[in-house]
């Protein structure tokens, strides 16, 4: 790598019209995957976090957690359930999604940042009644001759309303909020929510200027394996409709045209397992992962 002073130069003027660009405007990151548990990327991505607050931009991370939910539900003896993706929440494993989610990973997030010199806050949806959910319904289309079929997931939600007034309090204020997905129903019952879901609702209400989603993927790949650097939302329907786009990436796509459509102006895939991604995303010409476009 050149680290001559023209080098550095170029490098540093490169993001500058980006700076000016997210001056004073919101990003909303969903903090996952490998950036999560690999000790040298949390390092990079806090100090990516902490880097955009000292330049004037406001960024707002949600959190998810899976592995470590799984992991201490292991070491409790109790076992892990999935249909569709998602796990089964009866009222024990929410007691450990809280302890997890709102407790040790989001403190460990909190930690992370301030030691990087930033002023992070810890919440969930719970703070200030922020995210207000439902009960989430599954249902199973029939297949054949069998019937459609309703499946109980538990305290696993669906977000109802946003109240995303503690948040904005919080950036005028020079702090970087950290959310953990957990949603409280209008009777007090605690809610499990898809982080992915949470960080996209969070982006319309909030009118973000962008919404980054870290993944363990390069970003949307066609089929031959290519990565696809700019989507538009008509280029993902197609996509979905001929089968290139399917899985776990769904949901992700669905929450970046979900906030596109609330007016956010971009939502991005992006690499987490590459350092510093979210400054390479954000701050230079060429990105890390595939940007969703109106």
């Amino acid at each position: 790598m050149n680290n001559s002073p023209n080098n550095t130069a170029a490098i540093l003027m490169e993001a500058l019209p980006y700076i000016q660009k997210y001056a004073g405007k919101t990003i909303v990151v969903k903090y996952g995957g490998n950036a999560m548990t690999d000790p040298a990327l949390q390092q990079s991505f806090a100090r990516d976090i902490v880097l955009l607050k000292q330049v004037g931009i406001n960024p707002v991370v949600v959190h998810g957690g899976g592995p470590q939910i799984g992991n201490l539900l292991k070491q409790i003896g109790k076992e892990s359930h999935f249909v569709d993706g998602m796990r089964v929440t009866d009222a024990e494993t929410m007691d450990v999604v809280q302890m997890v989610l709102g407790g040790l990973v989001n403190k460990q997030i909190v930690n992370m940042i301030n030691q990087a010199g930033g002023r992070a806050i810890g919440l969930t949806g719970k703070d200030g009644n922020m995210i207000i959910a439902k009960k989430m319904v599954l249902e199973r289309q029939a297949i054949g001759d069998q019937p459609s079929e309703i499946i109980d997931l538990g305290h696993v939600g669906e977000v109802t309303e946003i109240d995303a007034s503690v948040v904005r309090m919080l950036e005028e204020d020079r702090f970087i909020p950290v959310i953990a997905p957990i949603g409280v129903g209008t009777d007090g019952t605690s809610y499990n929510i898809n982080a992915d879901i949470v960080a996209g609702k969070m982006a319309q209400v909030l009118n973000a200027e962008r919404l980054l989603l870290l993944t363990n993927t390069p970003g949307v790949l066609n089929k031959a394996g290519v990565l696809l650097e700019i989507l538009t939302q008509q280029d993902i329907q197609d996509l979905v409709a001929d089968g290139t786009i399917q899985g776990g990436m769904l949901p992700k796509l669905a929450c970046a045209t979900d906030a596109l459509s609330a007016g956010a102006k971009s939502a991005s895939i992006i690499d987490g397992r590459v350092p510093h991604a979210v400054l390479l995303e954000l701050l230079t010409d060429q990105g890390v992962g595939t940007m969703v476009t109106s």
